[in-house]
């Protein structure tokens, strides 16, 4: 029987150094947390990312004001895996979420259960995917710490919602009575951005004495690519300029990168324009939820993270969506605001993935963790204080063992069951089609990068080290 997360009892040990953190809390006044999180999203739509044709100047706010991770990283580029590492700070393999619609184990103890022992209001709305294959499977039972998750729903990218004397469900309902993807009639309070905003906001003004913990996680822009009015007319499609590597050659493009259908130029000039309202819709959202942090002089006191999943590719590489290591893809918007210890400006260049956050933003808010996750500390990167021994490396890998990564805020090492390592070098060859493997002056990067992904395959992924494939070029790399 699988147990709500208030009657999930630990061990001793665990239960003590909760009962270590309620203490720490009580003795000094905690920053609110406050999480704005996405759904496949290029993070060349911001402008914060150098994005020219959506507007988003309540995101790029965030930014100009804190801080922006200009390498941070999915670590697994799909949605499952990459929500169940951000919540926990353990790698897919060790959640054990490493597809979509996994389950994620009993046992996990997320930022949202440590900062509720902590005596935090915590509370989650919006799309969560890590309690299997339930759609839309409202407030799920195992809560993981979010004690308020009436809005939270497990599947689906739904496009209207609304409140019943029942509990909230999908508005739109095709001919059987079925929840549907439906946009028509959609408006700005029922529109599901827009619905979801208004829960954090509602969350916001009732937990305003705070310390509180609330993430909305909104399904868009993630397909259907549909919007409500007036969004749906506010880009051409002449906007949209056919990505450097869209047309690329088949001697440029990986085997792991080969199974996809590719990009019809066509339907991304159909569609793009109302992925580009859908980030319109978000940004102006992200602006009524800043609205009353502010009306409540909460903005000095509270951590505000704006981050996604994963990316989509919206044509680069000839592909749609996810799933491959190209940046489109696997990197995705980090921006933190954080007055009290953040430094306006502040640029953190550094490779990082979802499993650093949880260690990271428990830090900087003085609590500590249970020492269960697999990522890094990072705090002092955001705070301009860059440890001498840091290094400058993230790992991603795939979701059925056809490829995995290592990433520094220059070079890319990909390594696949399926050919040699594919090596990039992001600075010169930032649309990634050349291969440097084979070059000998990038000799000691891949050496180095590859030395990396060995301990990493030794410490914490098993998977890869035991496919004879990439056991191989390891050896072939670092014997070069």
């Amino acid at each position: 029987m699988k147990l709500n997360r208030r009657e999930f009892i630990m061990t001793t040990a665990v239960a003590a150094t909760a009962s270590a953190l309620n203490a720490s809390a009580a003795n000094k006044k905690n920053p609110n947390l406050l999480i704005i999180h996405t759904d496949e999203h290029n993070f060349r739509t911001l402008g914060c990312y150098g994005g020219k044709i959506v507007g988003t100047p309540n995101i790029d706010w965030l930014a100009e004001n804190g801080a922006l991770c200009t390498s941070f990283y999915a670590t697994t580029p799909v949605c499952s895996p990459s929500r169940a590492s951000f919540v926990s700070g353990r790698y897919p393999q060790n959640t054990p979420v490493e597809t979509n619609n996994i389950p994620m184990d009993d046992s996990i103890i997320t930022f949202a259960e440590i900062l509720r022992r902590s005596g935090y209001a915590t509370g989650y709305a919006g799309k969560w995917h890590i309690d299997g294959t339930g759609k839309p499977q409202w407030e799920p039972e195992r809560e993981f710490g979010f004690q308020d998750n009436r809005y939270m729903f497990n599947r689906g990218h739904y496009k209207k919602m609304e409140d019943t004397p029942s509990g909230p469900r999908v508005a739109a309902r095709n001919k059987k009575g079925e929840p549907d993807y439906a946009v028509d009639g959609a408006d700005e309070k029922s529109f599901t951005t827009d619905w979801l905003a208004d829960k954090t906001v509602d969350f916001i003004e009732e937990h305003k004495g705070g310390p509180f913990c609330y993430m909305v996680s909104i399904p868009d822009p993630h397909g259907p690519n549909t919007v409500r009015a007036p969004y749906n007319t506010m880009y051409s499609s002449d906007s949209f300029v056919v990505p450097a590597s869209m047309n690329k050659s088949s001697q440029q493009t990986p085997n792991w990168a080969k199974k996809d259908k590719g990009a019809n130029e066509e339907a991304l000039r159909r569609f793009m324009p109302q992925y580009w309202g859908m980030v319109k819709c978000i940004d102006d959202n992200v602006g009524k939820i800043l609205k009353v942090l502010r009306k409540n002089k909460l903005m000095d006191n509270t951590i505000i993270v704006f981050t996604a999943d994963h990316g989509d590719l919206c044509g680069e590489h000839d592909r749609l969506n996810k799933g491959v290591p190209y940046e489109g893809s696997a990197k995705i918007p980090f921006v933190m605001y954080y007055p009290d210890k953040i430094k306006a400006g502040t640029v953190v260049n550094e490779a990082l993935g979802c499993v650093d956050f949880l260690p990271t933003t428990l830090k900087l808010m003085g609590i500590g963790t249970l020492g269960t996750e697999d990522g890094r500390d990072a705090s002092k990167l955001f705070t301009g204080k860059k440890p001498a021994d840091w290094k400058d490396i993230t790992f991603i890998r795939s979701t059925g063992g056809s490829w995995v990564a290592a990433i520094t805020q220059r070079y890319k090492i990909v390594y696949s069951p399926q050919e040699k390592p594919w090596l990039f070098d992001l600075k010169k060859d930032p649309n990634e089609l050349t291969n440097l493997i084979d070059n000998p002056e990038y000799r000691d990067v891949a050496k180095n990068l590859t030395a990396e992904l060995d301990k990493y395959f030794k410490t914490h992924d098993s998977k890869y080290a035991n496919q004879p494939e990439v056991t191989a070029a390891v050896k072939a790399v670092l014997n070069a």
